[in-house]
């Protein structure tokens, strides 16, 4: 289950990094897949296995107030979960301890759906947009925030892996808004995904 915001799941082909992972993942021979979600592929140029859980807009700390995940588990039985949030939370001023703690939540209802779920935590993207001039430096506190974050999570049933989409990535480049990936910044997104994944479902 690709689990996100609209850098995960956009119409406007943000999430196209989702249709090149797994594109990558066929090339390499890891195809006993299905991705998940209640929400289908979107229009990449070629044919991919999209379905995601990729909702524009939304907050970690919203979908943990609105209580939105536990259903959307129950629909799809994911194995395994990789997940980027926190850019809506970190545009809306959210700590990042608050963050930290939907993320919490969110695992507990991970492991609710089922005990040995593998889970996949991108320490995100770095963001630039042009209204928010204090959101880069919130997006590094809290990718900073995140591997202990992890470390403490996780589990030897239910490991919590951090998957760094931060290295290597610029906004000035990889992105057209300060904060979507672009074309390029899609191929980067496939690549900081795949060996982690890869590993989770071996």
């Amino acid at each position: 289950m690709p689990l996100g915001d609209s850098i995960t799941g956009s119409p406007t082909k943000q999430g196209c990094w989702r249709a090149l992972l797994w594109r990558k993942l066929q090339a390499a021979g890891v195809t006993n897949t299905k991705f998940v979600g209640t929400l289908p592929a979107q229009g990449c140029g070629f044919t991919y296995d999209g379905a995601n859980e990729g909702h524009g807009g939304f907050l970690a700390t919203g979908i943990v107030a609105n209580k939105q995940l536990p259903g959307w588990l129950a629909q799809t039985h994911p194995d395994v979960v990789m997940m980027h949030l926190g850019t809506n939370d970190v545009w809306n001023n959210k700590p990042a301890d608050d963050i930290l703690a939907a993320f919490s939540a969110m695992v507990d209802w991970m492991r609710a759906s089922k005990p040995g779920m593998k889970i996949l935590v991108a320490q995100i993207i770095p963001m630039n947009p042009p209204n928010c001039k204090d959101c880069g430096a919130r997006v590094v506190a809290l990718n900073k925030a995140i591997p202990a974050w992890a470390a403490n999570a996780t589990s030897p049933a239910s490991p919590v892996t951090v998957v760094d989409c931060w290295t290597g990535f610029d906004p000035a480049k990889d992105t057209g808004d300060g904060v979507h990936p672009n074309s390029a910044g899609n191929e980067k997104m496939a690549t900081c995904w795949f060996a982690p994944l890869v590993a989770a479902i071996k």
